[in-house]
């Protein structure tokens, strides 16, 4: 059971940090990319992963 657990918690580790490690390169992107359009497509995305509605 103990190896169960420290495994479980290892995976939720890895996939914590390569979850946010992606929304740091897409924010990274959205700040510094000198073409609009790509800028533009980067917020898009961040607002996809982070599950924010915009309103109308």
């Amino acid at each position: 059971m103990h190896t169960v657990l420290t495994d479980a918690t290892a995976l939720a580790a890895t996939t914590g940090l390569t979850y946010a490690g992606t929304l740091l390169g897409v924010a990274f992107v959205s700040v510094v990319s000198r073409d609009p359009e790509r800028r533009k497509d980067a917020r898009a995305t961040l607002m996809i992963l982070v599950r924010r509605r915009t309103q109308r």
